[in-house]
Formats: C-alpha cells, sequence, structure tokens
C-alpha cells in the first residue's frame, strides 16, 4: 500500500503540473474526455469531495452519486461493509476504505469509485491512529486498493479543515491517475 503525507501530495500536484484550488476542474473535463463516470463515500471528509466535484459545471453527466458514510451503521447498511470490518479494524482502515468504494461502485455502476475514512481531528487520535491518518479507497472493473494518507503535517498539527481540503486533493488526484491509466 502506497502510503503519502501532505508534503508528498504537494509535490505530486506540482510535478504533475496540477493546481489544488482547480483539481475538481481538471477530474470533471478529463471524466467527460474519457466518458467516465466517478461516485464517492466518504466518512471524515463529509461530503467535501462531492461537493469540490458538483461544484463544476457539467457534473451531473459524470457524477451520479456520493454517499455521505459518517455512522458504521450507514456504511455497512448502506454500502456493504462488513460489520466484522468495522468491529476488528475499525471505520479507519484500508480494508473499511475498499468496502466503501466497493460499495459505492456497485451501489452507483460508476467505472471509478473513490472513498475516504479517517481522523480529521483535532481530536480522536490515539498513537496507533493519530489525527492525520485518512484512508482512500479506489474500486474500478479491475481493481480495488487503498492509500495510506498521513496529513498531521510535518509539525503534527492536527487542523480539520486543513486534513479534510488535503484528502479531498488526494482523491481527486488518485480519480485523475486512474482516469489516465484508461
Amino acid at each position: 500500500m502506497v502510503t503519502l503525507t501532505d508534503i508528498d501530495l504537494i509535490q505530486l500536484l506540482r510535478k504533475n503540473d496540477l493546481n489544488a484550488d482547480t483539481l475538481q476542474e481538471d477530474v470533471v473535463a478529463l471524466l467527460l474526455e474519457k466518458h467516465l463516470k466517478v461516485a464517492t463515500a466518504e466518512s471524515c471528509t463529509g461530503g467535501l469531495l462531492s461537493e469540490r466535484i458538483t461544484r463544476v459545471s457539467g457534473a451531473s453527466a459524470v457524477f451520479d452519486c456520493g454517499v455521505c458514510s459518517y455512522a458504521n451503521a450507514v456504511k455497512a447498511k448502506v454500502l456493504g461493509v462488513s460489520e466484522e470490518t468495522l468491529s476488528v479494524l475499525g471505520a479507519v482502515s484500508a480494508e473499511t476504505a475498499i468496502q466503501m468504494a466497493e460499495g459505492v461502485k456497485k451501489l452507483s455502476g460508476a467505472d471509478i469509485a473513490v472513498s475516504t475514512t479517517g481522523i480529521a481531528g483535532p481530536t480522536g487520535g490515539t498513537p496507533e491512529k493519530p489525527v492525520g491518518l485518512v484512508y482512500l479507497g479506489v474500486c474500478t472493473d479491475k481493481k480495488a486498493y487503498a492509500v495510506k494518507l498521513l496529513l498531521g503535517g510535518a509539525n503534527g498539527q492536527n487542523n480539520r479543515a486543513a486534513i479534510r481540503r488535503i484528502a479531498t486533493d488526494a482523491a481527486l488526484f488518485t480519480v485523475l491517475s486512474e482516469c489516465h491509466s484508461r
């Protein structure tokens, strides 16, 4: 599993000549060009990823479904996340992220599904699962995988808004990468 920090994400965006403020426009444009659809399942980002996509004019042609599954009961009931996964590994785990993405892909029929689950802070972290730990789940017709994000900042800052924003940057970048691989 790939692990990225907030600094890694900034470097990836720069290397690829991308602006974090316009990532959603790049995503919608590329999805339109490739005739693909995306769906989202969000926990720690609370709908921010879906909002960023749908703020772009024309997004309705590439986005049919976003599920905000903040509660474990919704993760299980709507997205089909295993009760065992939730009880043994917890909501903040690679397995939960993957199952969330698989669930929203099945629900929506999208070509690419992406999920977010993590600890946005400023409270709620533990030594094993610190504030800023976020897992992205990705599911396509050919694969399902997770990306681990460590977004607490080099100084251990626990800025909730920044963590949520950078997590959505990472999710959008991942969708772009999946589109380019087709």
